[in-house]
């Protein structure tokens, strides 16, 4: 029953996403009929090649079910999803694009020799078209995916299109379960009722719904009492029962998943579960940057290092002279940090101290707070050259040359030095989870003004969020905030 509601959705999904592609096509070759003042075609065979619709409907249809788009989440976030239409839409755009060359254009597309005057010289028919394309397909899919979660959530707010579900364990756990799917009735999760975790069932209730049986009576139950799932929330203490429930519950056809009982401040990371011949594996905890993740992430690197190394050149060299001439001592202060995986490097900063007095910080031992060993704001070891250098973050520029080498990141925690990082692992739970990704020049902590001598406990918060929710999407966003927040900062000492 769940298997052919769910194939009838996705026909349904797939329909009007069609539905919708179609228009996108022909609203673009409207635009570029429009732009280019082209007149339209005589042949019907000309009408139904330009728009372009018989090759877009499969191609987005097809990325759209590889990206997971006609899966059955009601777990997606509404952004989550939107992400992935926009994603999906352009990579159609491109294989589109690469369709078209390798059929050539002209026949492809119609005349190619009509062009119109763009910012950079004469667009041709083709090109106008795929980019009223690019806009028109992410803009009309997402409206849609957006019209269709509101519609959705409103019907299963009011008990339409519902699936049922039944907690096994009526303890802390199964109820922190049944509150948090309560609260998210968007998702069209209804809890039907309890299965106490206990043999027989000590209470009649439980948060307003009824406890149908204890674990003696679980078959008696699901046969009775229909549902479309089953969520085991077992008591820590009850897991050595799991593995004969699991096989009890292979005589129903029933959707399982199994809640931990492990809070989340110990989860950090997001977890994973992967499949090696046959055997389940847990990713409790894994850098997220391992695979196409850190391939992607150290291309952007590379990419943005060198950019901003052409753009800041000038405001570099202008620096480095200034620091000469503050007074003696080399231009580029190095430090020992700790980068990712605990390994250490060495930090390339201009120097903003006198020379000889860089490293005459107060010893961590003696100190009841690690963090006063921060550089203060009244600091008397720095120049005037350096105040004004770390007002304006400058004095990192020169850890570009860090990202280049692949010892730091453009986004990333802070990096630290070994001997305070000694102290705040055994004070701070979780601040060695911050070492399972590349140290950076900027961060979510940075651009949301945890930066200097700031809260160590906001600031983790925010590396751990980072770590937790990265993606290369959240590191360009991150990187346009610190446009607009990274070089100027109340907090910069």
């Amino acid at each position: 029953m769940l298997k052919q509601r769910h194939q009838l959705f996705v026909t349904m999904f797939a329909g009007i996403d069609a539905l919708v592609v179609t228009l996108a096509c022909v609203l673009a070759w409207s635009v570029r009929h429009w732009v280019l003042g082209e007149a339209w075609p005589e042949t019907w065979s000309s009408r139904v090649r330009e728009p372009l619709v018989l090759s877009a409907v499969p191609v987005c249809l097809g990325v759209m079910w590889a990206s997971g788009l006609y899966r059955a989440r009601r777990d997606r976030s509404l952004a989550s999803e939107i992400a992935q239409v926009i994603k999906a839409s352009l990579i159609s755009v491109c294989a589109l694009v690469v369709l078209a060359w390798g059929m050539g254009e002209p026949s492809f597309l119609g005349p190619a020799h009509l062009t119109v005057d763009g910012p950079f010289g004469a667009i041709d028919a083709p090109r106008v078209q795929f980019a009223a394309l690019a806009v028109a397909l992410p803009a009309l899919l997402v409206s849609f995916r957006i019209s269709l979660r509101l519609v959705l959530r409103r019907l299963r707010r009011s008990g339409w299109n519902q699936r049922h579900v039944a907690i096994v364990g009526d303890g802390r756990l199964g109820q922190i379960a049944a509150r948090t799917l309560s609260r998210n009735g968007w998702t069209g999760i209804n809890v039907a009722y309890f299965v106490s975790h206990k043999p027989v069932a000590d209470r009649e209730q439980c948060l307003g719904r009824p406890v149908r049986a204890g674990l003696d009576g679980l078959e008696r139950t699901l046969e009775e009492y229909k549902v479309d799932g089953v969520y085991l929330a077992l008591p820590h203490g009850e897991w050595p029962l799991l593995p004969a429930l699991l096989k009890r519950l292979e005589a129903f056809a029933l959707d399982v998943r199994i809640i931990p009982d492990v809070p989340l401040r110990y989860m950090p990371q997001r977890m994973a579960v992967n499949e090696l011949e046959g055997m389940p594996v847990l990713s409790y905890r894994e850098s997220p940057l391992h695979g196409v993740g850190g391939v992607s992430k150290r291309g952007l690197d590379m990419a943005g290092s060198l950019a901003a190394l052409l753009i800041f050149a000038p405001v570099m060299l202008i620096s480095a002279l200034a620091v000469r001439l503050s007074g003696p001592g080399p231009v580029i202060f190095r430090q020992r940090r700790v980068g990712w995986g605990g390994e250490e490097f060495w930090i390339y900063k201009f120097r903003t101290m006198r020379h000889g007095e860089e490293e005459q910080a107060p010893c961590i031992d003696d100190l009841d707070d690690a963090t006063k060993a921060w550089t203060q704001r009244d600091d008397p070891r720095i120049t005037r050259v350096g105040r004004w250098l770390r007002r304006t973050s400058l004095d990192e520029l020169p850890q570009l040359f860090n990202v280049l080498k692949g010892e730091m990141s453009l986004v990333g925690p802070r990096p630290e030095r070994p001997e305070l990082i000694s102290r705040f692992k055994d004070d701070w739970r979780g601040y060695m989870l911050r070492q399972h990704v590349k140290a950076g020049m900027t961060g979510w902590a940075q651009v949301n003004g945890h930066r200097g001598n700031s809260n160590l406990r906001k600031r983790l918060q925010h590396d751990l969020f980072y770590i937790r929710h990265w993606s290369l999407r959240f590191d360009l966003w991150i990187l346009w905030l610190t446009v607009f927040r990274g070089f100027f900062h109340r907090n910069a000492i």
